[in-house]
């Protein structure tokens, strides 16, 4: 199979226009300023628009107004731009109307730096927006996993009628590797996608003869609103089977690495050299964070895991609650973290593990 060599912010775009994506609005933010400058060249090549809004906030309204007629729609930001959209995507998660959007986070709180970071934990697993809601939130590792989950992201958004996230960092943004790039859907493929969703899509009702299920946020009733509050929490029930990870050498494992992104990337390196050295260290890897894949760690044999190590490029670490809940006090969990655009280094993990091993 043909192989591409292409930046991560690169390979997110490209991945959405080959998996129907046709409309994105975006606003410059470093680091992920590829996307909407890749978008910008290649969506009019395929019949699309693409839109530099004024800002954040007009971003999001704007990709909100396209997926209301049923087309795939997507933006992109990293942090504190994904901050300024979280009202946008309430209303989408509100409306039931599917969108795709990327961070490629950095450094905070606030403006912080534009260095790479991990600490948008939070903000995409448990509070993007009012409300509540919930997200299928995806964190590859690599540029490959980096398309194929922004391909497979739409067809999960227009399934759930839900937004979903990709949730990555400015490391595996401006990374450049090879890819074996996702099919090109056709244009008849793309058209069929979009009449699909015509009973619920803004396309010119006659409601007469079409009714239709398209919600309107802020025209309720507050039997209507809490009712389409359980149908939510039955939604994200049904993420279990959805949920997906990597497990590495866990089998006779003492001490396990829990890690995701660009962090599991790097822990994974540490693993094949302690391996080498005797060490019996294993990993779990997230790839999506929403859900959280709880049951890999009730596959761990507890009577011989000595200490889970929860490595983040966050300070204070986020991950580590959901990893608390998924462990279940069965052992201790220690954390291994860099912040604030600090890459952590695969040395700091070894010697945190080889730390654990002795104790």
């Amino acid at each position: 199979m043909k192989r591409t060599f292409m930046k991560g912010c690169e390979a997110i775009a490209e991945a959405a226009v080959r998996s129907g994506c046709r409309f994105f609005a975006g606003y410059p933010i470093t680091p992920q300023n590829e996307i909407p400058e890749y978008f910008a060249r290649r969506l009019p090549e395929v019949g699309g628009q693409f839109v530099q809004g004024e800002s954040e906030v007009a971003s999001i309204s704007m990709v909100y107004g396209a997926a209301q007629t049923g087309t795939r729609a997507m933006t992109s930001s990293s942090s504190c731009g994904i901050s300024l959209k979280s009202e946008g995507i309430s209303y989408c998660a509100s409306a039931h109307v599917p969108i795709v959007y990327a961070n490629i986070s950095r450094g905070g709180p606030g403006v912080g730096t534009i260095q790479p970071a991990q600490q948008d934990y939070f903000q995409a697993t448990k509070a993007s927006g009012n409300g509540g809601f919930r997200m299928m939130v995806f964190a590859p590792s690599t540029v490959q996993e980096a398309a194929d989950m922004t391909y497979a992201a739409f067809d999960y958004a227009q399934r759930d009628r839900n937004p979903v996230l990709i949730l990555a960092d400015g490391v595996l943004g401006a990374i450049i590797e090879p890819v074996v790039l996702p099919p090109m859907r056709p244009d008849e493929e793309v058209s069929a996608m979009k009449k699909a969703q015509r009973s619920w899509a803004l396309v010119g009702h006659d409601p007469a003869k079409e009714p239709r299920s398209f919600i309107e946020p802020g025209h309720w009733s507050i039997q209507e609103q809490e009712q389409s509050c359980k149908d939510n929490a039955a939604l994200y029930d049904s993420w279990e089977k959805d949920a997906q990870e990597e497990s590495l050498m866990i089998d006779d494992a003492e001490i396990v690495i829990a890690a995701y992104g660009i962090s599991g990337r790097i822990a994974r390196s540490a693993v094949s050299l302690l391996r080498k050295d005797g060490v019996k260290v294993g990993m779990i890897r997230p790839k999506t964070v929403s859900p959280f894949p709880e049951k890999a760690f009730d596959k761990l044999n507890y009577k011989r895991v000595k200490a889970i190590l929860d490595v983040e490029m966050s300070i204070p670490a986020q991950m580590v609650y959901d990893v608390r809940l998924a462990v279940k006090d069965r052992c201790p969990i220690e954390t291994c973290l860099r912040s604030g655009g600090e890459v952590i280094r695969r040395e700091e993990i070894i010697a945190s593990v080889r730390a654990l091993s002795k104790a």
